[in-house]
């Protein structure tokens, strides 16, 4: 039986777990550091991608004596140009706090005790073996992350997929994005955004479609601030559940009820029809017109299964369905006035203006996430505002790497670096490049993330590696997935770089190099490779997420798989990897240059980046002889589809009338698990909170600060509460961050998925709020 497991506490709030960030030289602050840094002649400067988001800022990190002293932007970088947001500025804090993980640690007899790393690695090897041998390749399993370096996700898929045998790879992007990632794949049958941030100097509207910029991408908000500043005429359309900093900043915000962007979107695309301001050439040229099943579920249930079917349809049939979605028949829906409707759709169809549609977790943390990327990619194909500066769809990414990792190594159950487990050539180049039999390579996905923690839970996996994520505090309706890893015969193994409720559950616990600990390759959102050096050593024995996945590989008896040596093992792993994207297509940059720079854009043609693909212009995949080719789907074309409004899977009633919305704050960076070891920010904001509306608050007899109860069908939650702060929600609906581990707001969630790309919706269920 395990005993003893820790409780969750409330560790950054501890004086010990954040004191070690001004001790690296005694009697200088880390606010002096990066004055005194630059007139130093013993500082040394280097380039990394900044890791406390997916916009990919370039920062410069200053190093004295094997220690990380300061940070600046990257002057060089395109991204940031020299730029940082607050948590950048502070980033280096982050590998200095007093509670680091230093060594590894095996459970004995309910407790955690310090072994030798070797030890603890062969613990871990040996576990997946006997696992494996007793109940199948399927009971082993990983869960990675955006988070992950690309060499870290590239070594797990090979590892687990090629030489395991076993799909059972995920990674928390799965939570975070792989709605965009199905709204790419069944739009333009290829994945990716076709712009960049160049898009931001040329567009004359932006219209932020649920995403909080001002406080999730600062410096991306900043650049289309700098742009209104400039240029006369240019606007910022905020278009959100509830008001929030970037409401403040914009030109106008406009709110809707949760769930309802969906009609909204066909609202739109209703008006560009009937005010006959589609471009009928480009339409004509490059698009062509679908529809799915409908009434699709919502995966709250144990195995749920969906497959879509899709239609061709004509441009009739489309206009004949956008007839259900006039702006007076959604204002009811919506709570968008008619009049709100129009003016958003005149912005679009207007052939004078460019127009950039940016989201984050708000479109992609949705039950119908996938048919929301849909909708709006719709708007953009009607009018043909897309794949040129200036105008197009933007799916931003909320992890250094959720793209570089995720998305283009593959690290979900049904991908491969190139394709998919399913496909037949996919699965050959795999196993080619891998130097494995084909056979090797299932061609079944197994488990998503949701339903890879319930089968955890079930008793189905066994084994389960977790790297450089915390489940036990983001995965949705929690209580269920704790207690399943929990339970006596599973087998849990942490690697990280501090305590956290997840290490809590661990029986091993493997300490990892951070950052600039290790040499590594990130992918941010538009595209960008970005490279880094080690640069200071890791504390102890930890050891980078890579090369742990590798002991364990030879441990296996996977040696030759994996003959690199450490020395050598990053550029060896790129130059293999980048075998799989040779092409026009999606060409990596070589590792050379991107040592060189401050990040490579891919397609990386003939020494060239691609800054916006689909367009000839620019784009040298090209083939079709037109000015655009969309030549990931099979009729080269991008697709519109016919998807309509469904509810939510949870809605409000008498018993639990309120929504409960989930999100960031500017101040901390997901879980809190670095960022409230960073002194000024968790100074900033110590715990978490709920805000309240107003007049909800003096209905309850509610002040600023008191406590409050949330109650959900699955559990409950007091936290103080906050009235008139940075955010505003509308009546009926209350906002709680997640960062605060002692504060367990995925409690009270619901883990209702889009059945898609099995994304969990954070922003809706049903609440009651009481006073505590």
């Amino acid at each position: 039986m395990k005993l003893d497991r820790r409780q969750f506490l409330v560790r950054a709030a501890t004086g010990s777990a954040i004191s070690a960030a001004t001790a690296l030289f005694p009697g200088i602050s880390f606010g002096e550091w990066p004055k005194i840094a630059e007139n130093s002649s013993v500082v040394s400067w280097h380039k990394a991608p900044c890791r406390f988001c997916g916009t990919g800022c370039g920062v410069l990190v200053g190093t004295v004596g094997g220690r990380a002293v300061a940070v600046k932007g990257d002057p060089n970088s395109s991204v940031n140009k020299g730029l940082c947001c607050m948590k950048g500025y502070h980033s280096v804090q982050a590998l200095y706090g007093a509670d680091r993980l230093t060594k590894a640690k095996v459970r004995k007899d309910g407790q955690l005790v310090e072994v030798p790393m070797a030890e603890a690695l062969d613990l871990v090897a040996s576990k997946l073996r006997e696992t494996r041998e007793k109940y199948g390749k399927d009971a082993v399993a990983i869960y990675g992350s955006g988070q992950w370096t690309i060499p870290d996700g590239y070594v797990a898929s090979k590892l687990f997929k090629g030489c395991l045998g076993t799909n059972n790879v995920e990674a928390n992007a799965r939570l975070c994005m792989s709605s965009a990632v199905t709204g790419f794949m069944t739009s333009f049958g290829i994945d990716e955004p076709m712009g960049c941030y160049e898009d931001i100097e040329h567009a004359d509207v932006f219209v932020t479609w649920g995403n909080n910029m001002a406080e999730m991408h600062p410096v991306l908000f900043s650049r289309m601030l700098a742009s209104r500043r400039r240029r006369a005429g240019v606007k910022v359309i905020d278009f959100a559940t509830r008001r929030t900093r970037t409401s403040q900043a914009a030109d106008r915000s406009i709110l809707f009820r949760p769930q309802t962007d969906l009609a909204v979107a066909n609202a739109i695309c209703h008006e560009i029809v009937a005010n006959g301001w589609v471009n009928e050439a480009f339409v004509g040229e490059h698009v062509s017109f679908h529809r799915g099943k409908t009434g699709i579920g919502y995966g709250t249930e144990d195995h749920f299964a969906f497959t879509d079917e899709e239609q061709g349809i004509t441009f009739d049939d489309y206009r004949r369905f956008l007839a259900d979605y006039t702006p007076e028949k959604v204002e009811k829906i919506s709570g968008v006035s008619a009049k709100d409707i129009k003016y958003l759709a005149a912005l679009y169809g207007d052939p004078a203006l460019k127009v950039v549609s940016f989201w984050c977790m708000g479109m992609n943390q949705h039950t119908r996430g996938t048919w929301i990327q849909n909708l709006v990619y719709n708007i953009h194909l009607l009018t043909g505002k897309i794949s040129q500066a200036g105008n197009g769809p933007f799916s931003l990414t909320g992890q250094p790497s959720a793209c570089g990792t995720v998305r283009e190594v593959g690290t979900l159950t049904h991908a491969l670096p190139h394709g998919t487990v399913g496909n037949e050539h996919d699965r050959q180049m795999a196993a080619e490049i891998w130097g494995v039999p084909v056979a090797n390579i299932d061609p079944r996905p197994t488990y998503h993330t949701v339903e890879m923690f319930r089968a955890l839970d079930r008793g189905d996996i066994k084994f389960l590696w977790i790297q450089v994520t915390n489940p036990m505090v983001t995965l949705p309706n929690l209580r269920r997935y704790r207690s399943g890893a929990l339970k006596e015969d599973r087998f849990v193994v942490v690697s990280d770089v501090y305590p956290t409720p997840t290490t809590d559950i661990a029986d091993v616990i493997l300490p990892s190099a951070l950052w600039v600990e290790k040499e590594g390759l990130f992918g941010n959102s538009e595209r960008r490779t970005q490279h880094w050096q080690r640069v200071v050593e890791p504390p102890g024995e930890a050891m980078c997420d890579t090369w742990q996945l590798i002991e364990v590989a030879r441990r296996l008896g996977f040696a030759e798989r994996f003959p690199w040596s450490r020395e050598e093992a990053i550029e060896k792993i790129w130059e293999e990897y980048r075998r799989f994207h040779a092409g026009p297509k999606h060409e990596m940059a070589p590792y050379e240059t991107l040592r060189a720079r401050s990040g490579v854009q891919w397609p990386f043609v003939e020494g060239k980046e691609t800054r916006w693909r689909f367009n000839a212009a620019h784009d040298p995949a090209c083939s079709n002889g037109k000015a655009f080719h969309f030549y990931g789907q099979r009729d080269g074309r991008a697709w519109i589809w016919a998807r309509p409004y469904e509810p939510a899977a949870e809605s409000p009633d008498r018993d639990y009338p309120f929504w409960l919305n989930t999100g960031r704050v500017i101040e901390h960076w997901h879980t809190g698990s670095l960022t409230r070891r960073v002194p000024v920010l968790h100074n900033a904001v110590p715990a978490s909170y709920v805000e309240l509306n107003p007049e909800d608050a003096a209905a309850l007899g509610v002040v600023n600060g008191e406590k409050v109860r949330l109650v959900s069908r699955r559990g409950e939650l007091v936290l103080p509460a906050q009235i008139n702060g940075r955010g505003l929600p509308p009546r009926g609906m209350v906002f709680v961050p997640f960062f605060d581990e002692s504060l367990l707001v995925n409690e009270v969630t619901l883990d209702a998925f889009c059945p898609i790309s099995k994304q969990p919706d954070y922003k809706k269920c049903a609440v009651r709020v009481e006073k505590a």
